[in-house]
């Protein structure tokens, strides 16, 4: 949790305000069993009415500045766990946006999902209540002790036994519940996982009528976390009963000691309540700071989790700024690249080595898991290569800064994402000052212009979270036209028209042959038809390069592309 306190450097009036003022309501509240004794033995006695409505009166002042200071100890002290909040969740988020897709990969996003919500909320919940009772508690505590040595010295005593004991009893109680916080939260993990899934899939479970065994499967993992959660349960629940037993136990013991005292005169009936005002003061005080630490406790694990995010670095690092192109290099070179994906003992990709031209159209085919994404996603370098180099203009992509490389790549992955928002909105995420006639040429091209101009919206047409409104050939395709509005110089389809119709497609693929001139388009694509007019075709096959050239010679001459190209079309056709 003290790794965290950084996050606390723009509130540090807001934590020295805060605490003050619970330190001053502290103080105020020590005074009033004072005010009280005074008003038994003096006022009472005397019966002195004037006594008694005087120090009843400045019981009630005390009362108010105690609110006074409590009101404003709770507005700073929300204040600067809020501005803590805040500021962790930006930074966490920050944080996770510059990690790789290996970091991302081994963390999960389920769990980024949870450290980002409920854990920061937890720390923030934390930090309010330590700036609330950190000082408060033990003052009060301490306070009140000091309070009855005043009053008288022997009863005191009684306070130096029973305040070890009940902070005995937290202790333990403590001590057997933060192994079980810390497991919940990896059980509310596993809840956030199945519930993402779920609901992320929920098509897919009602086509194979599978509801039923996915509510099993969601109802025993919260049975888990409710087991958790009722064991650390009766395991806090004896924090209340064991202190009142204590403390209860000492209120008799001064109650009795300080009746034998009064009557032989060494103690008055007021100060024995006083005493016994104390005694309750400590018990608040402790069982507030009890909830302290059970807050503390949960806000530390949850702190623990966050510290492991920000623990985590990016594999993939820029450099600050791109280096010059190399006169008369390749657009794009790989040369002897392997790649392993974190933990795994086997390459994905291994020994990939060819050379494409400025300009040209390249289509990569292979069978399902020959490394095609991956192989572009080194290219991109979501990933870097563990043996080799990936050069664009005959610079390793390494020594590329990001905004260069994405600015220079346009990227339409497999699964189409968009955006809430409008069309516009989503078109300018390839080009943020880009015009109407920009956005519009890239529709047509991305043969979307017809069916976005049929809305009376246009342009300005909503988009639903996720493109749920949309089909998914239209989600393709307006990923397509918006790799296309930022104009990039290497542009990579993976997979991007595999929703489209035959004719779709064909006319999808005049238009990029015709507008993306100068372009270097990589294609990647399980249909033959959308490759085999490329300039080459490289084909993978379990990672490993088995071909490339033209669809004539390939079909000749490399048995994998000839069994691909067989299983979807007539021999004679592949010939043609």
């Amino acid at each position: 949790m003290f790794k965290l306190v950084r996050f606390l450097k723009g509130y540090k009036k807001e934590c020295i305000i805060g605490p003050l003022f619970k330190f001053l309501e502290a103080c105020f509240e020590l005074v009033v069993p004072l005010v009280m004794a005074g008003i038994i033995d003096i006022g009472i006695k005397h019966k002195d009415t004037g006594y008694i409505c005087k120090m009843g009166a400045l019981m009630v002042f005390l009362g108010l500045l105690g609110l006074i200071c409590s009101l404003t100890a709770q507005y700073f002290a929300a204040k600067a766990s809020m501005g803590f909040g805040t500021a962790l969740r930006r930074a966490l988020f920050r944080h996770v946006s510059n990690l790789s897709y290996s970091e991302l990969d081994e963390i999960g996003t389920p769990s980024l999902i949870t450290r980002l919500t409920g854990d920061i909320n937890q720390a923030q919940s934390g930090v309010n209540l330590i700036l609330r009772l950190f000082l408060r508690s033990p003052f009060i505590v301490v306070g009140a002790i000091v309070m009855a040595f005043f009053v008288d010295v022997k009863l005191a005593l009684i306070f130096l036994l029973a305040t070890p004991a009940i902070g005995a009893v937290i202790y333990f109680v403590m001590s057997g519940s933060i192994p079980y916080y810390k497991r919940i939260q990896a059980f509310l993990d596993k809840v956030s996982l199945l519930t993402r899934e779920n609901l992320a899939g929920v098509r897919v479970i009602r086509a194979f009528s599978k509801q039923e065994k996915e509510i099993e499967s969601f109802q025993n993992t919260c049975d888990d976390l409710k087991n958790e959660q009722i064991i650390v349960g009766r395991i806090t629940t004896l924090l209340n009963p064991l202190t009142y037993v204590v403390v209860n136990a000492a209120v008799i013991a001064i109650i009795w000691g300080g009746g034998f005292q009064v009557n032989i005169g060494d103690l008055k009936q007021g100060e024995v309540i006083a005493l016994v005002n104390y005694m309750s003061q400590i018990l608040l005080a402790l069982v507030a700071l009890a909830n302290l630490i059970v807050v503390f406790t949960k806000a530390s694990a949850c702190a623990v989790r966050i510290n492991e995010v920000f623990e985590i670095f990016p594999s993939v690092s820029e450099k600050d700024s791109p280096c010059s192109a190399v006169s008369g290099s390749e657009r794009v070179s790989f040369n002897d690249v392997c790649f392993a994906y974190k933990g795994a003992k086997e390459e994905v990709l291994s020994n990939i080595s060819f050379s494409v031209p400025a300009g040209s159209t390249i289509g990569v085919i292979g069978g399902t898991g020959s490394g095609k994404t991956t192989l572009m996603n080194l290219l991109a370098r979501f990933y870097d290569a563990t043996k080799g180099e990936v050069l664009i203009d005959g610079v390793n992509v390494k020594n590329l800064s990001f905004a260069y490389l994405r600015k220079k790549i346009g990227i339409v992955p497999q699964k189409a994402v968009l955006f809430k928002g409008s069309i516009r909105d989503n078109m300018r995420w390839g080009k943020k000052e880009a015009s109407d006639e920009e956005i519009e040429q890239a529709l047509k091209i991305a043969q979307c212009w017809d069916f976005v101009f049929s809305k009376p919206e246009g342009l300005d047409a909503k988009v639903d979270q996720g493109g749920k409104n949309l089909s998914g050939g239209q989600r393709q395709r307006l990923t397509i036209a918006r790799a296309l509005v930022g104009r990039p110089e290497i542009l990579i389809l993976d997979d991007s028209a595999s929703a489209l119709d035959f004719a779709t497609d064909a006319r999808l693929r005049r238009a990029l042959e015709k507008e993306t001139q100068g372009m270097t388009v990589f294609l990647i694509s399980q249909r033959v038809s959308t490759l085999r007019n490329t300039d080459f075709i490289v084909v993978l096959d379990d990672g490993k390069v088995v071909g490339i050239g033209r669809h004539e010679d390939l079909f000749e001459n490399c048995p994998v592309y000839r069994e691909i190209c067989l299983s979807q079309m007539e021999e004679k056709e592949a010939k043609q």
